[in-house]
């Protein structure tokens, strides 16, 4: 039968999934990921670290699985997009990767901004710092001894391709989503790469989600008796790819991500360019199809910083013990989201978290469930920014890690007024989406209809007591913002 390999270059760790033609998860692996803070709105990580990772999955994968390992008839990545990856001719990286949740560029977005008559009509989205156009001008202004030496300019999961097989190249799923493309054309921009500072020469080659790239090399092959030549295809950004792996293949469908960040997903057959409210548009992983995105900055991260306030180094164990205390949501605290700052609907980087409404009745779980609650009402922003857009939602799966908790999927589903479909490989997301495109490249189905899913549908009760917190949390941001203007 065969087995198919997804590989998912993710913020907090890699993850890997070994599938089978009907979607049944065979194994699974991961190794965690640190970010680098050196300065406030500053978010790098090594892009070594994230090779060391990848090894290490693999690793485990070939001494766990080595008889299925050795089945592998294909490879998809899939990886956080907007990181800009600088390395000299040798693939070595000059500097850390600055991420997708930085926030050092918001003059350079503008200034970006500024020199095109409709910046957002042509590359589906606004200039916001996080995203490559801004950060490489930002680069050019503040490191131009660095940007001169730079030979490529990569996303992240095809930095771990260029170390799997030699190739550069990155698909245009991913390359929509710099702000450097012409996303309707599906071509680099050059007057864009220009104004940001960088010479079109430095670009990757651009290829299709499943198209086959390159092979693996015979070093890794035999490190992980894999098949020698295994293809490896393009693969995808990890929203497109987790789009692809909870099926959201056609207009209308959507997706709601609980990862580091939190990412509103919406596959549509038009491109409908994002021009406020902190969207983006960008290609989905799937031809003629493009995808309307809402991304919060801080979700599950919210609650691993909470885990990690609280001394509790088990962020499973401590959702297990929130949803046996039986918070009410009328008595807990108002908790917004914005560690990092905020995309959508806001964008604006300099945001702060807050708590309020804390006594010397709050618990450390009410401190906990807070954070659920604050989260979900940041996807219920998103969910009004799509809809303000006149899209049409048919409907939601939930993903990501945080899908395991059904207590933050009733939170999500009752904040945002619709009802969650969750699957059986809800948590595997993006990897999965990966290694369904690699099958997809053999010329097998992408999808199988094999997957059980559980509805989770909103509570009346909840969406009330949440309803009546959005005037305190809304208020929040007004203070928020009016300290740091």
């Amino acid at each position: 039968m065969g087995l198919f390999l997804g590989i998912d270059l993710g913020t907090s760790a890699v993850k890997a999934v070994l599938i089978d033609e009907r979607d049944r998860v065979a194994a699974e692996a991961s190794a965690p990921l640190i970010i680098l803070r050196p300065r406030p709105l500053w978010s790098e990580q090594d892009p070594e670290n994230w090779w060391i990772a990848t090894q290490a999955v693999l690793d485990i994968l070939a001494s766990a699985q080595p008889e299925l390992i050795c089945g592998v008839r294909a490879i998809g990545l899939s990886g956080q997009m907007l990181g800009v990856t600088l390395l000299e001719a040798s693939g070595r990286a000059l500097r850390p990767a600055i991420l997708w949740n930085d926030g050092r560029a918001e003059d350079e977005g503008a200034e970006i901004e500024a020199a095109f008559e409709d910046f957002a009509g042509l590359t589906g989205a606004r200039a916001m710092p996080g995203f490559p156009a801004s950060k490489l001008r930002w680069l050019a202004k503040h490191e131009p001894h660095i940007l001169e030496r730079t030979r490529h300019v990569v996303m992240p999961k095809d930095f771990v391709r260029l170390r799997l097989t030699g190739e550069i190249a990155c698909d245009r799923a991913d390359a929509s989503a710099t702000l450097l493309m012409d996303t309707l054309g599906g071509f680099w921009s050059s007057p864009i790469l220009k104004c940001a500072g960088i010479d079109e020469s430095r670009v990757p080659r651009l290829v299709e989600s499943a198209e086959i790239v390159g092979a693996l090399r015979r070093e890794a092959a035999d490190r992980w008796a894999l098949p020698p030549d295994t293809p490896i295809i393009g693969g995808a950004g990890d929203n497109m790819c987790g789009g692809v792996g909870a099926g959201v293949v056609r207009p209308g469908q959507a997706f709601i991500s609980l990862g580091t960040s939190g990412v509103y997903f919406l596959a549509n057959d038009r491109f409908l360019p994002s021009r406020c409210s902190g969207m983006h548009t960008h290609r989905h992983a799937l031809p003629a199809l493009y995808c309307q995105q809402g991304c919060i900055l801080s979700a599950a991260s919210a609650l691993a910083w909470m885990a990690g306030v609280l001394g509790e180094p088990e962020v499973a164990r401590l959702i297990a013990a929130v949803e046996a205390a039986n918070c009410s949501v009328a008595t807990t605290p108002v908790f917004t989201p914005y560690l990092s700052g905020e995309r959508t609907p806001h964008n604006e980087p300099h945001l702060t978290a807050t708590f309020s409404g804390l006594t010397l009745s709050t618990r450390r779980e009410d401190l906990v469930h807070a954070v659920l609650e604050g989260v979900a009402l940041a996807f219920a922003d998103c969910h009004q920014a799509l809809v303000s857009t006149g899209a049409a939602i048919e409907e939601v799966q939930l993903i990501g890690g945080g899908a395991r908790s059904r207590l933050w999927a009733r939170l999500i589903a009752s904040a945002v007024g619709v009802p969650l479909s969750v699957s059986t490989n809800a948590a595997v997301g993006p990897a999965l989406g990966a290694a369904r495109l690699a099958r997809q490249a053999l010329g097998l189905p992408l999808v199988s209809r094999d997957v059980e899913v559980e509805i989770v549908s909103p509570s009346e009760e909840l969406a009330e007591a949440l309803a009546a917190k959005r005037a305190r949390y809304d208020s929040h941001r007004a203070i928020d913002r009016a300290g740091w203007h």
